[in-house]
């Protein structure tokens, strides 16, 4: 279950609490809860119901669709209505203009910042990020604000969708909304879409190099270990996904309870990693799956990343063997990126 969306939330306090009805209050206490919601329930994250025991979970999970390329060009035609009251006192004194940067959301991928553009009410960007794309109705949200001591002024806020931009040839002029309401700004943002493919020539291509780009998306799914030994009250196992020093992921440690088997749980768990350029090539390290007793390590196995790219369609899904007779059920997928209209993008298929 899943959000394609970040929720809209208003809080309503009565009682005692009513004092957290003040907007400052309100804001704070929404936004801790949005951050909380969309780590576990807005897409690319979700909360797994798992309702048949027989379910394959390598069948049903739902594989990311791409890569968005935006772009965001500039803003223009906003003045001086998005500035504080004192700091518009001080333009006039200083002649001085906004500092204006753009933030970039798609779902609930990780927050982007382009550069501040200092003193200009005609902000020039032409800065490129890449963020995962689940679904064509998720959408791309575009905060412009003016970097300022203490808090940072909001000049306006542009949305659109990833299905809107891309019918619209990947290019949209956007209106800046302020405070609910529309303004004269307007905002400049341009797309490419890349679809992922069981092709590894992405790895190498230098228009994938950069900066905030991707060639690539690693994604390894874990649905249990097997043959896990000892004493029922004295394990809690879970499983550890590295990939060099910089990456590591674990899942929900488990604990002995009625309708759990400790010796061969269930976890169900996907982790992801934004391949980069320099990530990849003759030097790639090897993935490492082992599986744990709560600190300590029962065993391991490593998985050269040649394997992975000499695989059918860059996949290895097997029982890994981690050592003292237990295995671990993984999927390990690597896909490049290719070039596609949202057309030529064949949804996935989930099966039973």
């Amino acid at each position: 279950m899943a959000f394609i969306n970040p929720p809209v939330l208003k809080l309503n306090f009565t009682g005692a609490a009513d004092i957290a009805n003040f907007s400052v209050i309100d804001g704070a206490v929404c936004k801790v809860i949005l951050s909380i919601i969309n780590s576990m329930a807005v897409l690319p994250n979700r909360f797994f119901v798992k309702i048949d025991a027989n379910n394959d979970y390598f069948k049903t999970y739902y594989q990311p669709l791409g890569i968005i390329r935006v772009t965001v060009e500039k803003a223009w035609g906003f003045a001086e209505e998005a500035q504080t009251k004192a700091k518009k006192l001080f333009s006039k004194l200083t002649r001085a203009s906004p500092d204006c940067y753009a933030k970039v959301d798609v779902g609930a991928e990780e927050s982007w910042k382009t550069s501040v553009k200092n003193n200009t009410t005609t902000p020039t960007w032409n800065e490129t990020h890449d963020f995962v794309v689940t679904d064509f109705d998720q959408c791309i949200t575009v905060n412009v604000e003016d970097q300022d001591v203490g808090s940072d002024d909001p000049v306006g806020l542009a949305v659109t969708t990833v299905k809107e931009i891309l019918m619209a040839d990947g290019k949209k002029e956007l209106g800046l909304v302020r405070n609910g309401k529309e303004t004269d700004g307007k905002l400049s943002l341009s797309c490419q879409f890349f679809q992922f493919a069981a092709d590894g020539s992405s790895f190498s291509a230098s228009n994938h190099k950069g900066d905030g780009l991707l060639c690539g998306l690693l994604t390894v799914l874990v649905a249990g270990a097997f043959g896990i030994k000892g004493q029922r009250e004295e394990l809690n196992p879970s499983v550890v996904v590295s990939w060099g020093s910089k990456h590591r992921f674990q899942t929900a440690i488990k604990t002995d309870a009625p309708g759990t088997d400790i010796n061969n749980p269930s976890f169900d768990e996907q982790f992801r990693i934004l391949v980069t350029a320099d990530m990849v090539g003759s030097g790639a390290e090897s993935l490492r799956i082992a599986c744990m007793n709560k600190e300590t390590e029962i065993g391991g196995a490593d998985v050269p990343f040649t394997d992975l790219l000499r695989a059918p369609n860059m996949t290895l899904e097997d029982k890994f063997g981690v050592g003292n007779g237990t295995t671990v059920r993984a999927s390990i997928r690597l896909s490049g990126v290719k070039a596609a209209t949202m057309q030529e993008t064949a949804l996935p298929q989930r099966k039973k």
